[in-house]
């Protein structure tokens, strides 16, 4: 038998001699073994009865016997080590206070109890003392202050949008009568010269409000923090709670009189939704809600300015759910640059802009962030792809390049995150990264928008994310190639994938019940809502009554 090669430099050599008998004969075991022994007992058992051709009822007693001569010999074998040890330690071999410092160093960093405690994190305290006022009767003033900066900041943006389309304006007049003078008094160059001083002055003047705003969000943040734990620390010094209900009840009425006027100045479009309860599973099935909504995606984001009671007791919702394990996620279809200039980003960025994030950093400073995750996985995965072979692809040529020239974009498929405490119904945001191939209708199962959801949804299930968000056709604007055919394809794609992606949860999170919500634009007509809205339950079977509400 070839001898055992341990881990251990200086391990030692033993033989270990087992004596059985096998009919008349007296059978002796010799192996040599390398103590201390670094493999499986019960693999090097197994080992020795297939390769000794041992008898099977002689597997026990061998068993007991290999264990015993390992547990003595590694015990002579320590006890060896440490008398040594203590004979190099007597004869000053070694160095007593670097060896004591050796053994401190361990023992604290192994052992709990003299582990150097944990510094306090001031978002840990702030998050503990919001959840715990927002579950208070103090929750009415919380969301009466956060209205209060919410009407602030909306009048600050008023103004900016008043001053630079007053701008805009007259620089449009400017511009027509140097039209005019073009050709007789003016030249092409002085054109270009008006132009380029109406360029300059409106970054001019967009930069001094983008300043404004930041330090006015800046000072509302740090006023609204320091009064949370001001007020947390008041209600636990006082002992006349009552007295401190009351302050805390008079609150709401100084805001009645706003709300009134503003109610005036807006109103909520019709909102299509049916609900519907399915159970999954294959043996232990479980409860998922599902509706089908027809709005803008922004609805769940925006606030609104009059403070109807609806809207009120969505923000009050989201607000007592914001440090939970009940989160609402928002799936928002983008382009693959990471930034906030453009299209349903740029919407969706002044939306987030509207009110004080009072918990999280600004979507500007979270999406920097993410640019720098980017920007490290690229370099990463190039350095990884470099030390492999090349290993031809199939269509993913332009891909692979559109990355090499531009390695802070994302690919199709791939998400970013971003959190939120200032929108109206939603904490998480899933910037979810689609081409204009999720405007074909030649898609399949495998596309990398599909894969997408089907991530997005494992995110939330290991991140408590309870309620989530899905654009059912993939995009959030209809088009003229998007007939009834193409909706009704995309649908029964888009509902037979999360479908399967659902099954899938229960060996993600254990079977938690969860709400989806499929989000239709709302350019969508009501006929085919209604088509869409019979399709659901045949894909999903679904077990209970549906329920159809019509918000206005």
């Amino acid at each position: 038998m070839k001898k055992h090669k341990g881990k251990a430099s200086s391990a030692a050599e033993k033989e270990f001699v087992f004596e059985f008998r096998a009919g008349k004969h007296t059978c002796v075991l010799r192996v040599p073994l390398q103590v201390p022994v670094q493999e499986n007992i019960r693999d090097l058992h197994g080992r020795l009865m297939l390769l000794h051709r041992i008898p099977c009822y002689i597997e026990d007693e061998l068993r007991t016997s290999l264990s015993s001569f390992i547990e003595k010999e590694t015990i002579q074998d320590y006890d060896s080590k440490a008398e040594l040890a203590l004979q190099r330690l007597t004869a000053g071999d070694v160095d007593v206070n670097q060896l004591t410092n050796a053994w401190t160093r361990s023992y604290v960093e192994t052992t709990l109890e003299h582990a150097r405690p944990e510094e306090p994190s001031w978002d840990e305290d702030f998050a503990d003392v919001y959840h715990e006022l927002i579950h208070s009767p103090a929750s009415d003033t919380l969301l009466n202050l956060e209205h209060n900066y919410f009407v602030s900041i909306s009048e600050l943006i008023s103004e900016r949008d008043m001053e630079i389309k007053k701008l805009q304006e007259r620089q449009a007049a400017e511009m027509d009568k140097v039209m005019h003078e073009l050709g007789n008094t003016l030249s092409d160059q002085d054109v270009n010269a008006v132009a380029s001083q109406h360029f300059d002055a409106q970054q001019v003047l967009e930069n001094k409000w983008a300043s404004e705003l930041k330090q006015v969000t800046g000072i509302q943040k740090q006023e609204y923090q320091e009064w949370v734990i001001k007020l947390h620390q008041d209600l636990q010094k006082s002992t006349n709670s009552s007295k401190i209900n009351e302050e805390i009840k008079v609150q709401p009425s100084q805001l009645s009189e706003a709300a009134d006027s503003g109610s005036r100045l807006f109103e909520e479009q019709p909102q299509l939704e049916e609900s519907f309860t399915i159970h999954l599973g294959a043996q232990l099935k479980t409860m998922h809600n599902l509706r089908l909504v027809r709005a803008d995606v922004l609805d769940f984001c925006k606030h609104r300015r009059h403070g109807s009671s609806g809207a009120k007791l969505r923000r009050l919702q989201t607000a007592l759910s914001l440090y939970s394990s009940s989160l609402c996620g928002l799936v928002l279809l983008v382009d693959n640059r990471v930034n906030s200039y453009s299209g349903i980003k740029r919407d969706f960025a002044t939306v987030a802009k509207e009110c004080t994030d009072f918990h999280f950093q600004c979507l500007e400073e979270q999406l920097e962030e993410v640019q720098q995750v980017v920007l490290y996985a690229r370099a990463q995965r190039s350095s990884k792809q470099k030390d492999q072979p090349e290993i031809p692809r199939n269509g993913g040529d332009d891909k692979s390049k559109n990355v090499e020239r531009n390695p802070s974009n994302i690919l199709p498929g791939e998400f970013y995150i971003s959190r939120h405490s200032n929108l109206s119904e939603v904490h998480v945001i899933f910037h979810l990264c689609v081409d204009d191939n999720v405007r074909s209708g030649n898609i399949t199962a495998r596309d990398p928008a599909i894969m997408g959801l089907r991530n997005i949804l494992k995110v939330c299930c290991t991140h408590d994310i309870t309620t989530v968000t899905v654009p059912l056709l993939l995009v959030h604007d209809m088009s003229e190639e998007m007939t009834i055919p193409w909706c009704l394809k995309r649908a029964e794609l888009v509902f037979k994938c999360v479908k399967g992606f659902m099954m899938e949860m229960a060996s993600w999170d254990g079977g938690i019940s969860r709400t989806v919500q499929f989000l239709v634009p709302k350019s969508i007509s009501e006929e085919m809502f209604y088509q869409l809205s019979n399709m659901l339950p045949q894909i999903f079977r679904v077990s209970s009554t549906l329920t159809l509400t019509s918000k206005h």
